[in-house]
């Protein structure tokens, strides 16, 4: 429930940036494109897969060009890790814990940047078009991490905690799409995208900390020209 309300704020959003777009700028074309998706994270000790959904405003500056804006949001991907808690006193028996850790991670994002066709154009009517896109992102994640076993942390430090945090990331967005016109002011498109990490924060809820997490986006949807 509160995902579908989620989708439906991210989708209003969207609408009402393109109808102010629209308003101060009517001269000019807008869309709204909506897909689903498969994500990857490829990092190490992070690896998993989710699908999720992204809606998008494109504003056209002109037929090949525009702005681009997007909300994105995927379910909770799965991975575990073998680590090892170690005792900080020498007197404590045993001086150490393997154990494994079980993570459920979840990425939602917001990105903005610039968008080109190589091929075709925003209003293209029969042939079809290929376009890429660069932006800045910022990834809102959030972690829940599991242990195989009990640790007194009075005793132990830990590697990466048992328990769930919040965290950010700012991102590099790059992508490249295919897309062919269905008919009226509809095409449909698959595009392939990729988040790159620019900062790491560390927290002490995540066992990659480094360029995490690192990850790939296929991407299919309809997008309607206004």
């Amino acid at each position: 429930m509160q995902r579908n309300i989620g989708l439906t704020k991210r989708i209003i959003i969207t609408v009402f940036f393109a109808l102010l777009f629209s308003a101060v700028y009517p001269q000019q074309l807008f869309s709204i494109s909506s897909d689903i998706g498969l994500q990857r994270n490829f990092k190490k000790e992070q690896r998993y897969w989710a699908a999720g959904h992204t809606t998008q405003a494109l504003f056209h500056l002109n037929p090949k060009e525009g702005i681009y804006t997007w909300f994105a949001f995927y379910t909770s991907g799965r991975f575990k890790n073998n680590v090892t808690a170690t005792a900080k006193s020498s007197l404590t028996t045993p001086p150490s814990l393997a154990y494994v850790n079980s993570s459920k991670m979840v990425l939602k994002q917001f990105s903005v940047g610039w968008r080109k066709y190589l091929k075709g154009s925003a209003d293209a009517e029969k042939s079809w078009n290929i376009y890429t896109y660069a932006g800045f992102g910022l990834i809102f994640g959030e972690v829940k991490n599991t242990h195989s076993i009990m640790i007194d942390t009075s005793l132990y430090v830990v590697p990466v905690r048992s328990g769930s945090a919040g965290f950010k990331r700012l991102t590099v967005d790059l992508g490249l799409g295919l897309e062919i016109p269905i008919g009226g002011d509809y095409y449909f498109y698959t595009e392939g995208r990729v988040w790159l990490p620019t900062t790491s924060y560390p927290s002490k809820y995540i066992f990659v900390n480094n360029n995490a997490p690192l990850v790939a986006m296929l991407d299919a949807g309809i997008r309607i020209l206004f």
